[in-house]
């Protein structure tokens, strides 16, 4: 790690997927993601990397899938209805099982909606998003410290699994501005020891050496029975992401809170603020962020209930899209209430902590 530099959300998590090995990117420009785009267009010439701006969000996503299935650490980012775009790609890479990484900075939807933050694309990004039985892992970052940082484990994580992982970040996290300390640069020979990682399943150059085969990556299967084994090989591999990559932030949560809120993303930095306010005035609430939002953290929001809590509280920048996955965490045994704003307006600490009160 080296010094903190201040940089636009944007800008730190395109440094960051660079120093983790990426080294092509393909894209098309949509707001609030353009300054991702216009940092990858300056840099990747610099290291002998690949940028392409496609001609549409649906040519950006089957590069990704041609650049994954060579066993290469590929990057594509748009905003919400271009993400829709990349649906379809996103599917065949799933099935494909290729491992990519796709970051969503979030917009007011739906349909082109406006350019204002929002966490509308919740059930797009945790519940498959495109056609078939399939997940993604999704991380949601909460800083521009957290949104680098996830880059360089959204690739770890897309190469272990052999997966699409989505980072699902927000227009405000894109164009504020923070202080981030990088990891250091992948060296030339580490980025080319990950891709050697995939040389029994990727394509290679049908050329005379020691890594010389014909591999043949698609996501057809015409056999039902070929295609059934191969989704419950998925199925199975979401079991074992579900097991080991579940994740999410506590914060002061104790076996005296009398209220747990539930927030991701953005919208958790306004919970916070609003439940410091009321812990300082001798209250005891806790908070629970979602760190993966795909696999969801069920289990760690059932063992904070305990025996003193008397409400749940969700706030999201949607109509109660997560709210859905905590009232399965929660199973009915305290009342879950719900604040949401939609349309890129956000809630204020002051909201927040007006909804509160109402419950205590």
């Amino acid at each position: 790690m080296g010094e903190k530099v201040l940089m636009k959300g944007n800008e730190a998590v395109a440094e960051a997927a660079i120093r983790a090995g990426c080294r092509l990117y393909f894209a098309y420009p949509i707001t609030p993601q353009n300054e991702l785009v216009e940092y990858m267009s300056r840099m990747m010439p610099k290291i002998k990397g690949t940028f392409i701006q496609a001609e549409s969000e649906v040519a950006a996503a089957n590069m990704v899938y041609g650049a994954a299935a060579c066993g290469k650490r590929v990057l594509t980012s748009s905003s919400s209805p271009g993400i829709s775009l990349k649906m379809e790609a996103i599917s065949y890479m799933a099935g494909a099982e290729l491992p990519a990484v796709v970051i969503n900075v979030q917009r007011g939807g739906p349909g082109l909606g406006d350019i204002q933050p929002a966490q509308g694309d919740y059930f797009q990004a945790t519940k498959g998003g495109g056609h078939g039985d399939y997940q993604n892992i999704v991380l949601a970052p909460s800083s521009v410290q957290e949104f680098a940082d996830m880059a360089s484990d959204a690739f770890d994580l897309a190469d272990k699994y052999r997966t699409p992982v989505m980072i699902l970040a927000d227009g405000m996290l894109a164009q504020m501005m923070e202080p981030v300390e990088f990891k250091p640069h992948k060296t030339e020979a580490e980025i080319e020891a990950l891709g050697k990682q995939h040389f029994s399943w990727c394509i290679q150059p049908n050329v005379e050496g020691p890594d010389r085969h014909q591999n043949q990556i698609n996501s057809l299967e015409i056999d039902p029975k070929v295609l059934e084994k191969h989704v419950l090989k998925l199925g199975e591999k979401y079991e074992t992401i579900r097991a080991n990559e579940t994740k999410a932030e506590e914060y002061n949560i104790n076996p005296d809170n009398e209220m747990i809120c539930i927030a991701f993303g953005t919208a958790a930095r306004i919970v916070k603020s609003a439940i410091d306010i009321l812990n300082n005035e001798g209250r005891n609430i806790g908070l629970i962020r979602p760190i993966t939002v795909w696999p969801y953290p069920y289990q760690i929001i059932e063992k904070a209930l305990g025996q003193k809590v008397k409400n749940v509280n969700v706030f999201e920048l949607n109509l109660g899209q997560m709210l859905e996955d905590v009232k399965l965490a929660v199973a009915q045994k305290v009342p879950v209430n719900f604040m949401g704003k939609v349309g890129g307006v956000v809630f204020t600490p002051d909201e927040v902590l007006e909804d509160i009160r109402k419950y205590l």
